[in-house]
């Protein structure tokens, strides 16, 4: 599949719904694929320039820090640490580290950080930054860079990972199904009586470059829930409507945030995996980008439909040119409610169902 550089004015969506029957439509559509009644919800947290090359001190060696998850405190995150290079060479063939140790002063351009522990990996570690809070986030925003992959060839403002609707500086990598959100789109919402609310979720990063690391994603990430998210999640399904997700960081907060069967308002950390084993409590749809099987974001989606649909719409995308990672195009995927499964298909022998306006379309 074709990787997306920049996000698209004309990006795509597939939308497989609750039957399991696929249809295309412009991204821009999607309030027309929604129900009136429905509430959007989308993760309203801003990315941070989480990338800072710098020095090994106990070495001289040069290294890149990732930031990758908050720990307790302002001034201490969970890091993937490379060697020498940049984003330009793919993450699974950079250099490692020298080797880390606790106590290892790193320098980060114009702050200091201590490596407090390793975590089970050679290149995944705890550290703590010697500066005060209003020193380390100056020294962010002027060392640091948005965390980027080889296949974007540019190098990434950190506007360009922000969404439309970005606040809260506490996501790794930008939270990447809100790209499909405009303000034109935000309107339509209003106009077709389809509720808006958000929440801030910190989001991960996507990649480690490690098989093994990468079989740990997504890490322990932290959100907050407004209580008038909450209020309106809890409207939304005391009067019949559907409560959709803009991507799955908002997907693993509300079902964290519901585990004990009342959703809860407030602060709190999404932990584990949700999969094919999960039992969706509170969520009826996803928006997502196009993801590919064995990735932890495309492990949520079983949660939400069968592996069958799911490859189906894996292969129409490629099919039809979707673009993936994280400006790529988009699949809006609602909830099954059987394991019976008709799809139909625009290619050979079979026909797609595009569905517009006030057609029946995804809704039932």
């Amino acid at each position: 599949m074709i990787a997306a550089e920049r996000p698209q004015s004309g990006a795509k969506l597939l939308a497989l719904d609750a039957r399991g029957a696929i249809a295309q439509a412009p991204a821009a559509d999607l309030p027309m694929l929604l129900r009136p009644g429905d509430l959007v919800v989308a993760n309203d947290a801003a990315t941070l320039p989480a990338s800072l090359h710098g020095t090994h001190l106990p070495t001289g060696e040069h290294i890149e820090v990732r930031l990758a998850g908050h720990l307790d405190g302002t001034a201490r995150f969970i890091a993937i640490v490379f060697g020498r290079g940049n984003y330009r060479t793919r993450t699974e063939h950079r250099a490692p580290p020298p080797a880390l140790r606790a106590g290892d002063r790193l320098a980060l351009g114009p702050v200091t950080a201590t490596v407090e522990r390793t975590l089970d990996h050679p290149r995944l570690v705890a550290i703590s930054f010697e500066a005060s809070d209003g020193d380390l986030w100056a020294a962010l925003a002027r060392h640091g860079h948005a965390i980027q992959y080889a296949h974007v060839s540019e190098p990434l403002k950190l506007w360009d990972v922000w969404t439309k609707v970005a606040s809260v500086p506490v996501a790794f990598e930008p939270p990447s199904a809100g790209f499909v959100l405009t303000w034109a789109m935000l309107a339509a919402f209003a106009e077709r009586g389809i509720g808006f609310a958000t929440l801030t979720h910190a989001a991960g990063i996507s990649s480690t470059g490690d098989d093994e690391l990468d079989k740990r994603l997504p890490f322990d990430e932290a959100y907050l829930i407004p209580e008038t998210t909450a209020a309106a999640i809890r409207k939304t399904k005391a009067e019949g409507g559907r409560v959709i997700a803009i991507g799955t960081s908002v997907v693993r907060a509300l079902e964290h945030a519901s585990a004990g069967g009342e959703l809860r308002a407030g602060k709190g950390v999404a932990t584990g995996r949700l999969s094919s084993a999960s039992r969706l409590k509170l969520v009826d749809a996803i928006v997502s980008g196009v993801h590919a099987a064995g990735e932890s974001h495309y492990e949520l989606l079983r949660a939400f439909a069968s592996d069958d649909a799911l490859q189906n719409m894996q292969e129409l995308a490629e099919a039809r040119g979707f673009r993936n990672h994280e400006f790529g195009d988009f699949v809006l995927i609602e909830r099954t409610r059987s394991n019976s499964l008709f799809c139909a298909f625009a290619d050979g022998n079979a026909r797609m169902r595009y569905w517009r306006g006030e057609q029946e379309g995804l809704r039932s």
